[in-house]
């Protein structure tokens, strides 16, 4: 009977506790709307079904399911498996459907592409010739055009889906039509350069030539998960062109295709030799297609009307940053049929702006001591500007409708993060919420807010956890020495004792714009409720994460001055952080450690050279070390050029300051990391040894910047778990 008593005790204690492979398998991931998609009727919207296999339709009134649109199952003509994308037409007659699809970088991959005529089970490949890239639907519903092998081609539908190749210049290393080059997909945030004119009759697109830009080479070997058996007996490698800061871009410019002539123009753009064209975007009006522009220090963004026939350029909207122009914000820009939509910050919170088409300013949308968060859309017809805000605060996200007559309503009503998805039209959208205690909950609501209908409210991940034995997220402030308020979020054990003295695991990003204390489930490394951190209070710790100066959501001045010199002021708030912790009453002051991941984890080094020993242990994963070893165009925008800002780039890094490294480090880094190169791990490491400072290094065999697949991530954090366990337990 004791026996019994003592077997069902242990399978308690078990059950209510948070298991690392769990975690990093993704057992605590919640419940998501895949791929909702606005229907052109406006009273309707698309989804991927949960099995992948179907695309269907569901009522914005009702969130009831109205029509399956396609079923893998049930279509002839080719096999699919799964659906991981698709676009309808804007005619609503076809859909193009994703399969297959490979991942190239952060946001680019090839797929293969299946035509699909609503109403009919037949499916067509898009084209035979081999995968595709970013294919896109003429506004008549009457053609597609996509890229391959870096080269634009064109698809006729009502002509048998006849083929033809509209560039031939295209080449791998050399020259680019229609999708970006790296740095432009990562720093940028797209993956497709190619617009119809709204008349279908011009293709127009940016052209990169890369030829000039310098190549880095990564090592790969066989490695397993996948396997890649052709480097069994020696190492291969990869090369791509990646532009460091201070070196030669792309050349970029913008060209049109007449499809019925077949003539290729170049438009008569006003570009730098240096300069940016971070988008390019359709209009209404078939003889202007919008085409943005960035001077190298991206400080001025143009917006120009490019005339695909003439050629011509004319300027409609120009914005100076102080400092620099965010990419976010170029991001969010809003082309209408009439009207831009700009997000600025040039009055020192990021607000909205609408001009006309020819660039007349009509009004300045929103003002005040907060900051626009995400753009959402203008309303033609009504003159409503549709967006999201942190009035609350800067942990809050609240979405707004303002009115022609400047009149503002809050359409959603509980605090936490709040985004939306809106119908076509905007009279309905689809709310996700969560706050740090609640997973996301998706509803549909009118336009005035009203709830109507709850399309999920991920209540099992929520039981789930507290099964768990988690402990409690607290969001906290404080003042440093300094007199930097500064804000933060702090996970403690189900069993905390007030009465006891606790180590302390902070976690931080820190890089320019970024937050990472939001009154959000997805907080903590790996979001899922700070699932992660809860798991480190199970061993004991308290962890803590706390934004610093240059983080966003609190206006321009406090996010940009960090400006040309990165690193600084950002470790100075985590050593101060430490400072303020070490002086509460349930903290070890002796037992501190930091983590954090790429930005993190340099912001981790630089915290730990910052002059003042405060950590006790340290965990960098895949840091930058030197910003002279990373991108040009984030690099440069936050610190110029090093023929400009030597001082910034030498002086203030982990590089340089590696004989003031204090506390134990365990630095973890992918062999195959595109985005934040090796090179950065292997040359901070050699700073080390020759400054005789004692670390411990993890290298991951052809992992890039997520270092991830197979048991690589469980792997990498029970490392870190380890490592901290051992030095601060």
């Amino acid at each position: 009977m004791c026996a019994t008593l003592l077997v069902a005790a242990s399978a308690v204690l078990a059950a209510g506790r948070l298991d690392l492979k769990a975690i990093t398998r993704g057992d605590f991931v919640g419940e998501r709307l895949a791929r909702v998609m606005p229907m052109a009727d406006g009273e309707s919207y698309a989804q991927i079904s949960k099995d992948g296999k179907k695309v269907v339709k569901y009522s914005y009134r009702t969130g009831k399911q109205l029509a399956v649109l396609f079923d893998a199952d049930a279509v002839r003509g080719a096999s699919i498996s799964s659906v991981d994308g698709y676009t309808i037409s804007p005619d609503g007659k076809r859909m193009l459907i994703q399969t297959n699809t490979k991942r190239i970088y952060r946001r680019s991959f090839t797929a293969e592409y299946y035509i699909y005529m609503l109403g009919n089970s037949m499916v067509e490949p898009l084209s035979d010739g081999g995968p595709q890239q970013a294919p896109v639907f003429s506004p008549d519903g009457n053609m597609i055009a996509f890229v391959r092998d870096n080269n634009i081609y064109l698809v006729k539908l009502l002509y048998d889906n006849a083929e033809s190749q509209v560039t031939k210049d295209g080449k791998r290393g050399e020259v680019i039509n229609g999708v970006p080059d790296w740095v432009y997909e990562e720093e940028f945030a797209t993956n497709s350069s190619l617009v119809f004119t709204a008349d279908s009759r011009q293709l127009c697109w940016i052209r990169y030539d890369e030829t000039e830009v310098k190549e880095y080479a990564m090592q790969l070997f066989r490695g397993s998960t996948p396997a890649l058996d052709e480097y069994a007996s020696y190492p291969g490698e990869y090369r791509y062109k990646y532009p460091v800061a201070g070196e030669q871009n792309s050349k970029v410019a913008v060209y049109s295709f007449d499809i019925k002539s077949r003539q290729t123009r170049q438009m008569q753009l006003p570009l730098d030799a240096d300069g940016y064209i971070p988008r390019i975007e359709a209009t209404a009006d078939p003889t202007k297609v919008a085409v943005f522009t960035l001077n190298r220090r991206q400080d001025i963004l143009s917006i120009y009307m490019a005339n695909p026939l003439s050629t011509v350029c004319q300027l409609a909207v120009q914005d100076k940053g102080e400092k620099y122009i965010k990419q976010e914000a170029v991001s969010a820009v809003k082309i209408t049929p009439r009207h831009i939509l700009l997000p600025s910050d040039r009055d020192g919170y990021m607000h909205l702006y609408l001009y006309t088409l020819a660039g007349q300013l009509r009004r300045q949308v929103t003002s005040g001591k907060y900051e626009v968060t995400d753009v959402y859309g203008y309303n033609e017809a009504t003159g409503d500007v549709y967006y999201a805000a942190n009035t609350l605060g800067p942990q809050d996200r609240q979405v707004y409708v303002t009115h022609q007559n400047g009149k503002t309503e809050r359409l959603t009503v509980k605090e936490g993060c709040n985004s939306a998805t809106f119908s076509t039209g905007y009279k309905y959208f689809i709310n996700s919420w969560s706050d740090k205690d609640n997973p996301v909950v998706y509803t549909i609501n009118n336009n005035s807010g009203k709830q109507l209908a709850t399309l999920l409210d991920n209540k099992e991940l929520k039981e789930k956890m507290a099964a768990s034995g988690i402990g409690t997220r607290e969001m906290f402030s404080f003042t440093t020495s300094e007199g930097v308020k500064l804000n933060g979020w702090m996970v403690k054990p189900a069993d905390f004792d007030p009465a006891r003295r606790y180590p302390v695991i902070m976690f931080q990003y820190g890089g320019p714009g970024n937050q990472q204390v939001l009154n959000s489930w997805n907080i903590g490394m790996c979001g899922q409720g700070a699932v992660l951190e809860h798991y480190m209070a199970q061993q004991g710790y308290v962890v803590v994460c706390v934004d610093g100066r240059g983080t966003g959501g609190r206006g321009a001045e406090f996010e940009k001055c960090t400006y040309l010199c990165l690193g600084e002021l950002e470790a100075k708030d985590q050593v101060e952080t430490a400072l303020w912790l070490a002086a509460q009453p349930f903290v070890d002051k002796d037992r501190i450690g930091i983590w954090g991941w790429s930005y993190g984890g340099w912001n981790t080094l630089m915290s730990m050279s910052e002059g003042r020993p405060v950590f006790r242990a340290g965990v960098a994963i895949a840091p930058p070390t030197s910003w002279r070893f990373y991108d040009t165009v984030y690099s440069e925008r936050y610190m110029r050029t090093p023929n400009e800002n030597p001082q910034g780039y030498d002086e203030v890094n982990p590089i340089a300051r590696a004989s003031k490294l204090s506390g134990a480090l365990l630095i973890c880094h992918g062999l195959a990391d595109d985005n934040v190169h090796f090179q950065n791990t292997a040359e901070y490491t050699e700073a080390l040894v020759q400054a005789d400072k004692d670390f411990r290094e993890l290298i991951y065999v052809n992992r890039n910047h997520s270092i991830s697949g197979g048991n690589t991530r469980n792997h990498l954090f029970r490392q870190a778990l380890n490592f901290f366990n051992a030095e601060m337990k």
